[in-house]
């Protein structure tokens, strides 16, 4: 141990824990009450922590105090007092827990919370709730001795730069013998938590089911529960009503919202557990971080083991909740988690009937559906792509913006295929009004198809492998041939125009536009898709299309697959090409024209923007004869 690890040392605080801090203490959040709830939360995994790590070194609770939580008012000395005997911490893990914020987006978060009108279910999203206290309080002292240790160290700051963290007093060594203790110096304006029916209220409304023990000791009075302390998940579910199981959704869940679906079951039989899983209705902030990580705690007889069990595939990331196995080993090691074969077969079972529960939810239920729809549509498409074994039962699960309305479902677009029609027609792209004016509809919306309009980034991946529904192919409009002759035009006036011959040439014209672009694409073709527009870019039915070929390179990642140039033999810009010789200026000027606006009609850039303005200067020019 160096000297600087036994005396006082003042640090200041990560940038973007300052950031946060500011905020908190200059609060105009209305919800403060969430102060005590992650507190309590944060006690309660520090208890949850010394009963996993006591399975093997049970000397760390030996003959001392059981993990429970304890709340202190003090009127007199304006102090709120929330201490626990959990697995506390020591020097370095007070600077580490308490002065930085370990994660990615950070700084996003904490912009998005400066814009927020109320940022508490940010707060609780984010799991940054220690700073939450700053609200409430002027100045924090925490007081902490890590099991099994015999030094005690205090951390102090009042939300300004930086904190103070130092050697415990010998009275605070005799008080906190075991854990951690977190006083108050509350504001003036937060004088209201420091009254008995407040705490209470508050815990009843967040922390009922809290595992462990939570006491509240008046100034004059003996310790007194004021929570059930029970594993809700383990009672019947005639004993539960609605509201017991949002409260139990809003304590484990660290969650403000209503739950969409609520699952609660027991697994008898070859391995049994207990389930107790929400889907949320609004969208958590840290949805699509790249880990992915799941947020359903894995218990063992009542017994907390890790969060980092992967009980849900990644696309399921978003339920929360618990599974309490009666048959895993109390000392199972997280390491041996990843390859238990008990545990694989929890997963299968619990995802299927995740899926299962979902599919009756969207039957009969809509409403509530349609809210896990909107927040997490896009993360359960990642099953799609993912999981090859219910990949099935995820795409009937989808729904989908369409040509013909909002949350569209694969049952309906067959139910209403149009004559001859054969496939279920999709286009992938980064914005719906894009979409909705893309020239590759044309032919589509000629004869009343439906297609699908996909905008989500995991669109262009799972649309790229072949599927099929109810002996439906589904079928890309940017890939490959298209062949609408069976499928009959809804207005009689285009049915006359297509059966007309073009005034242009197909091979001729082709010839001319081929030797204008050279190597700029890989073939030119006469379009089906097309009949108002001159030009669209189109991928070859082997490689990927266009829309996966654009996300991956801007991952750096692409196959530099040039496109195929479609043309409308009938538009009057391609007539002009075919009524000009091979080699001139303005052929060239007008291939490269369809090109170019075939490119800007997908939202991407011409490949030289000034080559672009100029030629289509000289055009503009020339039309109005000042060329």
């Amino acid at each position: 141990m160096t000297t600087s690890d036994t005396v006082s040392a003042t640090q200041p605080f990560q940038a973007e824990v300052s950031e946060l801090l500011n905020l908190m203490v200059h609060s105009v959040y209305s919800e403060t009450d969430i102060f005590l709830r992650e507190l309590i939360s944060n006690a309660s995994d520090a208890c949850d922590k010394l009963r996993y790590e006591a399975i093997a070194r049970p000397e760390l609770i030996g003959d001392g105090e059981p993990p429970k939580i304890r709340i202190l008012p003090n009127k007199k000395a304006n102090t709120l007092t929330v201490a626990d005997t959990g697995i506390g911490m020591d020097r370095q893990e007070l600077i580490d827990n308490l002065g930085t914020i370990a994660r990615s987006g950070t700084r996003a978060f904490v912009a998005k919370l400066t814009e927020a009108k109320d940022g508490a279910g940010l707060i609780g999203q984010f799991g940054v709730g220690f700073y939450s206290a700053f609200m409430v309080a002027e100045r924090i002292v925490v007081t902490s001795r890590r099991a099994g240790s015999s030094e005690v160290w205090t951390w102090s700051s009042s939300g300004g730069a930086g904190f103070e963290v130092a050697p415990g007093s010998e009275d605070e060594a005799k008080r906190v013998t075991r854990g951690t203790e977190i006083v108050l110096h509350l504001k003036s304006e937060a004088a209201k938590y420091l009254e008995t029916y407040e705490i209470e209220r508050i815990v009843g409304a967040y922390s009922d089911n809290i595992q462990f023990p939570i006491e509240l000791v008046a100034e004059e009075g003996e310790p007194r529960q004021i929570n059930s302390a029970s594993a809700l998940w383990q009672r019947s579910k005639s004993e539960l009503t609605p509201e017991d199981y949002k409260q139990a959704y809003k304590s484990i869940a660290n969650a403000f919202d209503e739950p969409a679906l609520t699952l609660h079951y027991r697994a008898e039989g070859r391995y049994s557990y207990a389930v107790l899983l929400f889907a949320p209705s609004t969208k958590p902030f840290d949805l699509f971080e790249p880990a992915r990580k799941g947020k359903v705690k894995l218990y063992v007889r009542r017994v907390f083991i890790t969060d980092d069990a992967d009980l849900l595939p990644a696309y399921l990331r978003f339920i929360r909740g618990v599974i309490d196995s009666e048959d895993l080993p109390l000392n199972i090691s997280r390491e041996m988690l990843q390859n238990n074969p008990q545990l694989a077969q929890i997963r299968k079972a619990v995802t299927g009937r995740v899926i299962s529960e979902l599919e009756q939810l969207a039957e009969k239920d809509p409403e509530n559906f349609n809210k896990i729809w909107d927040a997490f549509g896009a993360v359960i498409k990642e099953g799609i792509y993912e999981d090859f074994e219910r990949r099935d039962k995820l795409l009937a699960l989808s729904r989908f913006t369409t040509t013909s309305g909002e949350r569209r479902s694969l049952k309906q677009y067959v139910a209403e295929l149009k004559p001859n029609q054969t496939e279920i027609y999709f286009l992938v792209g980064d914005s719906l009004d894009r979409l909705k004016s893309n020239p590759r509809l044309e032919a589509a919306h000629a004869r009343g198809l439906e297609v699908l309009l996909l905008t989500d980034p995991v669109d262009a991946f799972w649309t790229s492998m072949p599927f099929e529904y109810e002996g439906k192919p589904l079928k890309s409009l940017s890939q490959g041939d298209l062949n609408f002759d069976l499928i009959p035009l809804l207005d009689e006036h285009a049915k006359e125009n297509e059966k007309a011959e073009p005034a242009a040439d197909e091979s001729a014209t082709i010839a001319l536009i081929k030797a204008s672009l050279g190597d700029r694409v890989t073939d030119v073709k006469a379009s089906t898709r097309l009949t108002t527009s001159a030009s669209c870019l189109v991928a070859g039915s082997g490689g990927p299309d266009r829309a996966l070929e654009r996300f991956l390179a801007l991952q750096n990642r692409g196959t530099n697959a040039k496109p195929i140039l479609e043309i409308n033999l009938r538009h009057p810009l391609v007539t002009a090409i075919a009524r000009n010789a091979a080699g001139s200026k303005l052929v060239d000027d007008l291939s490269l024209l369809l090109l170019e606006q075939a490119q800007i009609l997908d939202g991407e850039l011409p490949e030289d923007p000034a080559a672009f303005a100029a030629r289509l200067n000289r055009l503009v020019l020339q039309g109005v004869g000042a060329g």
